[in-house]
C-alpha cells in the first residue's frame, strides 16, 4: 500500500469513527444544540427579523366592537398609544373571612432532579425536574417526542404540559393565568414546586429576547429570592448533576414573568387537589384568574413607565380578554401592543411573542379581520431560521378558508402536520374539507 493510499484510508476512518460518535445521543444531542445556534445566529444577523414587525391593518367590525362599548373605548393611536378600559368588577370575598395561615419566611422543596435540556427542549427538560419531584423515573427524553414530534418546534404550551400530565402520569396538572409573587410562595409553602413560563435572554447569545420555562422551588424572604431550576443554565454548570438551584430576585421573576401573563402550572398527587386549590384560592377558578389578570394588566399598562413592559402589558390585557372570551376588547389591546412595538429598541423587541401566545390569531380571526390573521401569521414565520410553527400555519389556513383561498388553506394544513405531525386542529379541519392529509 503507498503512501497515499494509507493517507486516504487513514481520512476514510477518521470520517467513519467520527459519524459513529457523533450519532451517539448525547455527542449529537450537544452538537446539534451548538450548530443550531451558530445557525440562527448567522440568518438572524443576515436578516433581522426585529426589523419586521407586524402592522395591524384593519379595525374591528363596527358591529361586533358596539358589543363591548361598555367595557371598551378606544381612542386614535398617538406616538405614545391610549386606551380607556374599563376594570371588571371583582368577586365577592366569601364570608366568613377566614385569616390566613402566615407563610414561612423561607421554604425550600428539595428532590427535584436537575436536568439540562438537550437543544430547544427547555418546555419538557423543566416537566421533566417538575415531575421527578414526585418519583417520576423519566426524562425530557420520554416527554419530547409527545409534546414536540418535531424537535425543531420551538415552544411548548402550557395546556400541552397539563395535557401530558393529565394523560401519561398518575399525577394531575392545571395552568393558570393572573399569579403573583404570593401565589408562587403559597404553592410552594404547601409544598408544590410551580413551572412559569417567563422572558428570557440569554447574556451570551445575540439572538435576544425569547420565552423560556423555570421551576420555581424556594423562596427567602430575607433575601428577597426564588430558587429555580433552569435548564438552560444547568448546561453552563460542571457539576448540574447536584445543582440545588439559582436564586433569582423577587423583582426580576415578577418582570420577566410579566412577559407571559403571570401564567403558571402547578403538578400534584390527585388526592392533593383540595390542597392546590386551596392555595389559590379564587385562581382556583379558571375564569376567576382570567379576570385577575385582565385588570392586573389593565392597571399595568397605565403604571408601567418602561415602553417594553408597556408593550406586554397590553399583550396581557389582549391575552386575558381571549380567556374570557372578549374577542373584540382582546383585538383593540393587541393593536395596542402591536402599535407599541416601534417604540422599543430594536435590539429589545420581543419579536418571537407570537411563538408562545397566539392569543391575536383567536382576537383577529373571530373579528373577522382575516388579512390580519394571515398577515400576521406570514410575517411572524417569514421572520423565522425556520418556519416551524404549526400554530401559524393552521391560523394562516382558517383565514385564507373565510378569505375563500381554499387552495391555500390546503397547503397550509399540511404544512403544520409536516411540522407537527399529528396536530390535531389541522387534522380536523382537513376532515371537514374532505381532504386528506399529503401522505396519507
Amino acid at each position: 500500500m503507498t503512501t497515499k493510499q494509507r493517507i486516504w484510508l487513514g481520512i476514510l476512518a477518521a470520517l467513519v469513527i467520527g459519524g459513529i460518535v457523533l450519532a451517539l445521543p448525547p455527542v449529537w444531542s450537544r452538537v446539534s444544540f451548538h450548530a443550531s445556534e451558530i445557525y440562527a445566529d448567522v440568518k438572524y444577523a443576515l436578516f433581522p427579523p426585529e426589523k419586521s414587525m407586524f402592522t395591524p391593518g384593519q379595525s374591528t367590525p363596527d358591529s361586533i366592537a358596539s358589543a363591548v362599548a361598555a367595557t371598551l373605548t378606544a381612542m386614535a393611536p398617538t406616538a405614545s398609544p391610549t386606551l380607556q378600559i374599563t376594570l371588571l368588577p371583582n368577586e365577592p370575598s366569601p364570608t366568613p373571612t377566614i385569616t390566613p395561615t402566615p407563610l414561612p419566611s423561607r421554604v425550600l422543596l428539595t428532590g427535584t432532579r436537575p436536568e439540562p435540556q438537550t437543544w430547544n427542549n427547555c418546555g419538557p427538560a423543566t416537566l421533566s425536574m417538575a415531575l421527578s419531584f414526585y418519583g417520576w423515573k423519566g426524562t425530557q427524553a420520554d416527554i419530547a417526542p409527545i409534546l414536540k414530534p418535531n424537535d425543531r418546534d420551538k415552544n411548548v404550551m402550557p395546556y400541552e404540559m397539563v395535557d401530558y400530565v393529565n394523560t401519561h402520569t398518575d399525577l394531575r396538572a392545571l395552568t393558570r393565568i393572573g399569579g403573583d409573587l404570593n401565589t408562587l410562595k403559597l404553592l410552594l409553602a404547601s409544598g408544590f414546586p410551580v413551572v412559569i413560563e417567563k422572558g428570557f435572554e440569554p447574556a451570551n447569545l445575540s439572538e435576544g429576547w425569547m420565552g423560556h420555562y423555570n421551576l420555581v422551588i424556594g423562596y427567602d424572604d430575607s433575601t428577597q429570592q426564588f430558587t429555580t431550576q433552569d435548564s438552560y443554565l444547568l448546561i453552563r454548570q460542571e457539576d448540574w448533576q447536584h445543582s440545588q438551584g439559582i436564586q433569582i430576585a423577587f423583582a426580576d421573576v415578577e418582570k420577566n414573568w410579566r412577559a407571559f401573563d403571570f401564567v403558571f402550572v402547578v403538578i400534584y398527587p390527585p388526592e392533593k387537589q383540595n390542597d392546590v386549590l386551596n392555595a389559590l384560592g379564587p385562581l382556583g377558578d379558571e375564569m376567576l384568574a382570567a379576570r385577575a389578570a385582565y385588570n392586573r394588566a389593565v392597571a399595568e399598562t397605565a403604571s408601567l413607565t418602561d415602553v417594553r413592559d408597556r408593550f406586554f402589558a397590553w399583550y396581557n390585557v389582549g391575552s386575558s380578554s381571549v380567556a374570557l372570551q372578549d374577542y373584540a376588547g382582546a383585538a383593540t389591546a393587541y393593536d395596542m401592543a402591536f402599535n407599541t412595538m416601534p417604540q422599543i429598541s430594536e435590539k429589545l423587541r420581543p419579536w418571537r411573542m407570537i411563538w408562545y401566545q397566539t392569543g391575536p390569531y383567536f382576537a383577529y380571526y373571530y373579528t373577522a379581520r382575516y388579512q390580519d390573521v394571515v398577515n400576521l401569521a406570514t410575517q411572524s414565520l417569514d421572520a423565522m431560521s425556520e418556519k416551524v410553527l404549526e400554530e401559524s400555519f393552521y391560523w394562516r389556513a382558517q383565514a385564507e378558508l373565510a378569505l375563500g383561498e381554499q387552495s391555500a388553506a390546503i397547503d397550509d394544513l399540511n404544512q403544520a402536520l409536516a411540522v407537527h405531525a399529528g396536530f390535531g386542529p389541522a387534522l380536523d379541519l382537513l376532515s371537514q374539507l374532505g381532504v386528506a392529509p399529503t401522505g396519507s
